[in-house]
């Protein structure tokens, strides 16, 4: 097993890390529900029970989306974005899509290439973007997962005022959809803009997202 964990420790570290930080919301979000339920005078319900609420599907899936656009962002934007002096960014001059030779597709692909990177048919097409575009696949249904779950929980306590639902049509215009959305995406661009630009100026010691310690802070698309 050693072996193995050595080898996929950093998958392995961040997905132990993702579960235990989903069961510990999970178990916040049931006493607070709870509270507002005693709040608003109604029962409380078991821990299954908010598992399978639209409260707790909302929670989830708001902060799953805004994960997912930042990444798909990031891929599509650095093909084209360039930014002097980070190791987030390549090289200055080498914008685009860059050419089938660095790429190692199609005639330039490597004998121990992925099979797809080598066909020079929709297959090369497809797989040269599949990484984005699973992205913003995964995005986009997350988002529709927030959006559905959204009103089911906007519709739930609109019930508990006795006052009429909404329909999910709507729901997409209403600021309690909208400011779920962007209080997300406005914190994970600023993430990303702030690892491009302090990668200029600061280092991590052997990480591959930060340049050699003793770099320049000209250096650009260097990787320790």
């Amino acid at each position: 097993m050693w072996p193995f964990v050595r080898d996929n420790s950093l998958g392995l570290a961040f997905m132990s890390a993702f579960l235990v930080a989903l069961a510990g919301q999970a178990v916040a979000g049931h006493a607070e529900f709870n509270n507002q339920l005693a709040t608003d005078g109604l029962a409380p319900v078991g821990f299954g029970a908010y598992l399978a609420s639209s409260d707790f599907a909302v929670d989830v899936t708001e902060n799953w989306q805004s994960e997912y656009l930042q990444f798909f962002l990031y891929i599509f934007a650095t093909v084209w974005l360039l930014q002097r002096g980070s190791s987030e960014s390549k090289e200055l001059g080498r914008a685009g899509t860059e050419s089938d030779e660095e790429q190692m597709t199609g005639e330039h692909a490597h004998r121990d290439s992925p099979r797809w990177a080598a066909a020079g048919n929709w297959r090369g097409i497809l797989y040269s973007r599949s990484l984005g575009l699973v992205m913003a696949t995964i995005f986009l249904l997350s988002w529709l997962a927030q959006s559905i779950s959204g009103v089911a929980a906007y519709n739930e306590t609109q019930l508990r005022r006795l006052e009429a639902p909404t329909s999910w049509a709507d729901y997409l215009s209403s600021a309690d959809f909208w400011s779920r959305t962007l209080q997300n995406w406005q914190s994970e661009l600023l993430a990303v803009g702030s690892m491009a630009i302090l990668a200029i100026y600061l280092r991590q010691r052997g990480s591959p997202e930060s340049k050699p310690v003793g770099a320049p802070h000209t250096a650009t698309g260097v990787e320790s």
